[in-house]
């Protein structure tokens, strides 16, 4: 349910601050002043604040999305060994990899995971589940954290958010002008828009936002080899390999959808679904490793 709210609070506050933004910018609506043709430049401006503006708006909440979300707790003194040893760990990953230090937080989760996120190298966040540090020892947990810690020296969070922007940019753009069409060719509405332009632009967005997804998918996963080989470099390819090797025995990881690009690993998926999972398969990733290819 927290969840939930959440996520609603979220995307209504998203609207509003897009919405104030499109005024400010002067667009009302998508059609010419005649209401007869589109307005292609109103219609870009407009495509581009909710793609590019959307993704980046969540990009500047994540890292308080994610505390929300995951109910993750950040490490501002440390109270045990453990969190003393985790804390310590990241200074010193962060600094080989050149990068400011993160928050370091603890999220409650019986299912081994971990993720990065923020929308600044120097100003990021590491977390890791409890059923992380339960069911690894201190060789596999650091490799899981060299993992994150390349996310972040990397600007994925940075990049995919961009990668991001574009396709919905590119899908709500392309839907409009497909709703117009059907709009003007098939129902022969001559001036406005009727309901077929509305029906139409909410089939045909999802019809080719899924489409375009598979361009985020592919990044996202190529993203995840690229990491797997920043953990190598700093703890060594070994522990990574044997980090990999334990998730492979544990329960299926899920984090909220917000994050589940961002975490250690993702679904199981087999098949032609595997075009839409966010991380390779864990044999995959260690195959290449062990291959040398990342």
């Amino acid at each position: 349910m927290k969840r939930i709210v959440l996520f609603l609070m979220t995307n209504i506050a998203i609207m509003v601050v897009l919405g104030i933004t499109l005024q400010l910018l002067g667009v009302e609506g998508i059609l010419d002043r005649e209401g007869i043709g589109l307005d292609m430049w109103s219609l870009l401006v407009f495509s581009a604040v909710f793609g590019m503006g959307g993704s980046f708006i969540s990009l500047m909440m994540s890292k308080w999305i994610a505390k929300m979300s995951t109910g993750a707790q950040v490490i501002d003194n440390p109270s045990s060994q453990t969190e003393q040893w985790l804390v310590d760990t990241v200074r010193t990953q962060a600094k080989v990899a050149g990068i400011g230090m993160p928050e370091v937080a603890i999220f409650d989760s019986p299912a081994p995971n971990a993720f990065a996120t923020g929308a600044r190298k120097d100003s990021s966040l590491v977390a890791v589940s409890t059923g992380l540090l339960h069911n690894m020892n201190k060789d596999e947990v650091e490799a899981v954290l060299a993992h994150e810690i390349s996310h972040v020296a990397n600007g994925d969070m940075v990049t995919l958010a961009l990668i991001q922007g574009v396709v919905n940019t590119f899908v709500i753009f392309l839907s409009r002008v497909v709703g117009f069409v059907v709009d003007r060719v098939v129902f022969k509405t001559e001036r406005g828009v009727g309901p077929a332009f509305y029906i139409t632009s909410i089939v045909a967005q999802i019809a080719i936002g899924i489409l375009a997804s598979l361009v985020v998918y592919w990044f996202s996963r190529q993203r995840e080899y690229r990491a797997d080989a920043g953990g190598a470099r700093l703890a060594g390819a070994p522990k990574m390999i044997a980090a990999l090797e334990r998730l492979k025995g544990g329960a299926e990881a899920q984090l909220p959808e917000q994050l589940a690009a961002f975490g250690i690993s993702g679904r199981r998926m087999g098949g032609i679904a595997h075009l839409f999972a966010t991380h390779p398969s864990l044999d995959d990733r260690i195959a290449a490793l062990r291959a040398g290819r990342v």
